[in-house]
């Protein structure tokens, strides 16, 4: 499932930046959100015996105003401004994020070789930001960059919060609780852009885009995610995505001819070491 995740999310960076070519950021990522909630609505109303508490409820949706709402905020934008396979390398790091914040929070215990790798995470990571800083990418690489580990940041807060319901509720039922929080946030924050679409002059490729990455990306992707951190814990569902900058970077080859640059590729040689020695 987790590998299955990773090829889903890999492949979901050149989708974003093919749809962000069509839609406005936040109204592609309002599309692909509302799309998922009601599929996971559907899911989670089949499975009503397993319903969570009121209170359960109610604290998942808070939590999905950050997961769902403050983190796909940085995701989009962040991917609509900068190169796929930057964004693809700095997001190959939030395993590192997840284990400070985890440690921060109790949440997680990283030993002493966990905390060189996730030492070498972060090193790696501030190389592909130094690279994308000095590649030619185009005027909006760097604030692309800045919305991305904004991102990662809400991501690790997220993940080590989410800890203690997933072991108790249904990953479907979690899926679509956390949703209701980003349903929230877009509701306000893609207004504007919603009252501006003009569907008819969308091409089939976008709204393609917009079900792979609602459908694909967040139901399947989410709930494989959740059955994860359910089973293995958060830290170890996140280093099962080293695939995931490997699998993007191969697609923006394809798709968008983008060749990474020598010192994003080193950044991305300690990442991924960083990761092996933290599993280890």
């Amino acid at each position: 499932m987790l590998v299955g995740m990773a090829l889903a999310w890999g492949i979901n960076y050149s989708v974003v930046k093919v749809a962000t070519h069509h839609f406005e950021p936040l109204v592609f990522n309002a599309i692909r959100i509302a799309l998922a909630f009601v599929v996971l609505g559907a899911m989670a109303y089949g499975l009503r015996d397993q319903l969570p508490t009121w209170r359960d409820r109610r604290r998942l949706a808070v939590l999905g105003v950050l997961g769902h709402g403050v983190y796909q905020v940085g995701f989009v934008e962040g991917v609509a401004r900068s190169k796929v396979g930057t964004a693809a390398l700095v997001f190959a790091a939030s395993p590192a994020f997840i284990g400070i914040v985890g440690r921060m929070l109790g949440t997680e215990h990283p030993s002493r070789r966990a905390w060189f790798g996730i030492a070498l995470q972060l090193a790696g990571m501030a190389g592909v930001v130094l690279g994308s800083a000095t590649a030619a990418a185009g005027e909006g690489s760097l604030s692309g960059t800045l919305f991305i580990l904004g991102a990662c940041a809400a991501w690790a807060f997220y993940s080590a919060l989410l800890k203690r319901y997933a072991q108790r509720v249904h990953p479907v039922q979690l899926a679509a609780w956390t949703l209701v929080g980003g349903v929230a946030v877009y509701a306000v924050v893609a207004f504007p852009g919603l009252l501006r679409l003009d569907a008819s002059t969308l091409p089939p490729v976008a709204w393609a885009a917009a079900i792979y990455s609602g459908i694909v990306a967040l139901v399947i992707g989410y709930l494989f995610y959740y059955r994860g951190v359910r089973v293995l814990g958060p830290v170890k569902t996140a280093m099962f995505s080293n695939l995931q900058p490997i699998i993007a970077l191969v697609v923006a080859y394809f798709a968008f001819h983008e060749v990474p640059t020598a010192l994003q590729l080193g950044g991305a040689s300690l990442i991924m070491t960083g990761l092996v020695v933290s599993r280890a």
